[in-house]
Parts: C-alpha cells; sequence; structure tokens
C-alpha cells in the first residue's frame, strides 16, 4: 500500500466524521427527518445494507464478523442478532459513541466497538468480513491493497462496497468539487468494475479468493455497489 496516500486519506476521513461531520451522521442514521437529498441517501444505504444481510448465512451463531468502518452501527446490530460475535471499528470515536447508545440491550455483549484502523495488522481472525461504503474514499490501488487486508483475517466471506465509475457519478464528483472544501466530504473515488476485478485477480494478496455476488444501488445522489469475495 502507497503508505502516504493512505494515511493522508485516513486522517482526512477521522476529522471529517470525528468532528465535521458527526451531527449529520447521527441524523442520517436515525429516523429523524431529513432533506430530499439525504432521504435518497438514507435509502440507498439502507438497500445495500439489506443486500450485505442477505449475502450472510441467516443464523451466525458461533461465528465472529469484522465490521470495518462500522459508523453509527446499525450493520454491526444486525448481525449481532442473527448471533455473531461482532468486532465493530471506526476510525471515527464520536461515531463509535453514538452506536454505543443506540446498541440494543440484549445485542451489546455479542458487539464489540473499537477506534482505531480497520487494517490493524495485530486483528484476531474473523469468519467474515463486511465494509460498507468504508473504503470508498481511497484510490484503487490503496483500495484493493485494503481489501487484500481485511481478507487475510477473514476464513470464508469478505464483502465490500466501492463508488462504481458511472456517468452520473461522475458528474456528481465534479459537482461536488467546486464546492468548498468546508462544505464537503472527503472525495468519494470512483472505480471501474472491470478494473477492480483486474486488480483482484492480480493482487497476490488476494490468491485464492474470487469475486461471487455484485449489485449495485443507485438513488440519484447515492450510487454504491456491493461485491463479495468467497474462498475457491
Amino acid at each position: 500500500m502507497s503508505g502516504a496516500t493512505y494515511q493522508q486519506r485516513r486522517d482526512a476521513l477521522e476529522t471529517y466524521f470525528d468532528r465535521t461531520a458527526s451531527d449529520a451522521w447521527a441524523k442520517l442514521t436515525s429516523d429523524a427527518p431529513v432533506s430530499g437529498v439525504r432521504a435518497k441517501v438514507r435509502a440507498g444505504r439502507d438497500h445495500i445494507r439489506d443486500t450485505i444481510l442477505e449475502w450472510l448465512p441467516g443464523d451466525l451463531t458461533g461465528q465472529t464478523v469484522l465490521d470495518a468502518g462500522c459508523g453509527a452501527g446499525q450493520l454491526a446490530f444486525a448481525m449481532a442478532e442473527r448471533g455473531a460475535q461482532v468486532e465493530a471499528v471506526d476510525l471515527a470515536s464520536t461515531l463509535l459513541d453514538i452506536a454505543a447508545e443506540r446498541a440494543p440491550e440484549h445485542v451489546r455483549e455479542r458487539v464489540q466497538f473499537r477506534a482505531g484502523d480497520m487494517l490493524d495488522p495485530d486483528g484476531a481472525p474473523v469468519d467474515r468480513v463486511v465494509a460498507m461504503d468504508s473504503i470508498i474514499h481511497y484510490r484503487p490501488a490503496d483500495m484493493t491493497d485494503m481489501i487484500a487486508g481485511l481478507a487475510s483475517r477473514a476464513q470464508d466471506q469478505v464483502i465490500f462496497t466501492f463508488a462504481p465509475r458511472t456517468p452520473m457519478l461522475t458528474a456528481l464528483w465534479f459537482v461536488g468539487k467546486l464546492f468548498p472544501k468546508s462544505d464537503r466530504s472527503p472525495a468519494i473515488v470512483p472505480v471501474s468494475e472491470a478494473g477492480l476485478r483486474k486488480r483482484i485477480a492480480a493482487h497476490p494478496g488476494l490468491e485464492g479468493w474470487r469475486v461471487g455476488r455484485t449489485l449495485r444501488v443507485d438513488r440519484f445522489f447515492y450510487i454504491s455497489q456491493a461485491m463479495e469475495l468467497v474462498r475457491e
């Protein structure tokens, strides 16, 4: 991984989610009323989350799952409901505080929150890894290295999302670049599905893994694609 670019982007994301946008994300990930644009983003995220849950076993009892970039904890709680022991990691301690407050009482013991890098090399092996919208801000080379790093901990399955390179997303990306830095989040980096597949197939850290299911969600202001890696 290109250490400097990864570190710079990671630090920018930590600052944004931990300070600049914590209130906005707390509202977006709740049931509170939001604007039309944010309602579309919320609906898109709900669809992606439901897709990830569909791809996971209905019964996760006895299994361990790493939720890499867990945010406010919605996906972590849903997996814990199925019996999983969840390691929920996020850079933003503010979001983890929100997640801890929202955690349903009956799953609290099955979710372990940790502030820090999702690629912590000292992490223990897990059965599955999910990474919803947590690698979308990194350039393709770093993104593929991150996927390989997450896969190095997983026994059976890795599910992640990426920002597919589409005309609409490219246009939105350019529009977003026009706003002052103080008014926008760290840029999402669109990548082509074909290019990402080639990178995955060629990466030495992903030998023994293959692409499984994939699904794209398009809610105009929210365009994301889920992809699954499984052991060959």
